[in-house]
């Protein structure tokens, strides 16, 4: 399941990717203005099913290095149906990946800062995004159970995920009841022992 890479991304997958464009992340900024000026601007890039491992799907995303308003780039974010969870693997770069429990009242939060070859385990019930804080381009890799939903509506409510990480550091979104102390966590060094966590509860 570790995935290793044969040639270029940029080059093998980049041209057969879907791109996120700015306008669809207007409701998860924290300066959403931005988007007027460039609603169309494509922002990263996803290629899914680059690879199958029985039930488990393996896609990638692209970040090129890019600022959006006080952000630094980042995914749109989502929680699973079904509590499954996910496992992401960092291909190229750096980047950090931010976790929460919970919607409107947040039970847990924490981040994971990942460089090349590093793994992030997201669990079961835990929303997620990803950001690339830095000025070269980030590739991640995710294996998740190949049927599993992504719910976006929870973060578009809450116009984000509830701490924002911006070139001043992270900021807490105010849209949010309660948001506990933000913690950071260590990435894995190889790929975990037991998966059940992807196949649901």
């Amino acid at each position: 399941m570790v995935y290793k890479r044969k040639k270029s991304f940029l080059i093998k997958y980049l041209p057969h990717s879907e791109s996120r464009k700015l306008k669809e992340l207007k409701e998860v900024l924290l300066n959403p203005e931005i988007v007027k000026k460039e609603p169309e601007r494509e922002v990263y890039y996803m290629v899914r099913g680059v690879n199958f491992f029985g039930n488990l799907r393996f896609d990638i995303t692209i970040f090129p290095p890019k600022i959006l308003g006080k952000e630094y780039v980042k995914t749109k974010g989502h929680f699973h149906l079904g509590n499954f969870g996910e496992l992401y693997q960092v291909l190229e770069g750096e980047g950090i990946f931010l976790l929460q429990k919970g919607k409107e009242k947040v039970k847990d939060v924490y981040f994971v800062r990942a460089k090349k070859n590093e793994f992030v385990k997201i669990p079961p019930e835990y929303g997620h995004i990803t950001i690339n804080p830095t000025e070269k381009t980030l590739i991640v890799g995710n294996w998740i159970f190949d049927k599993v939903k992504s719910e976006y509506q929870s973060f578009e409510k809450l116009k984000g995920a509830c701490y924002f990480f911006t070139k001043e550091g992270w900021v807490k979104n105010e849209n949010y009841q309660f948001v506990p102390k933000l913690k950071e966590k260590k990435p894995l060094k190889r790929l975990p022992k037991n998966i059940k966590f992807l196949f649901g509860k």
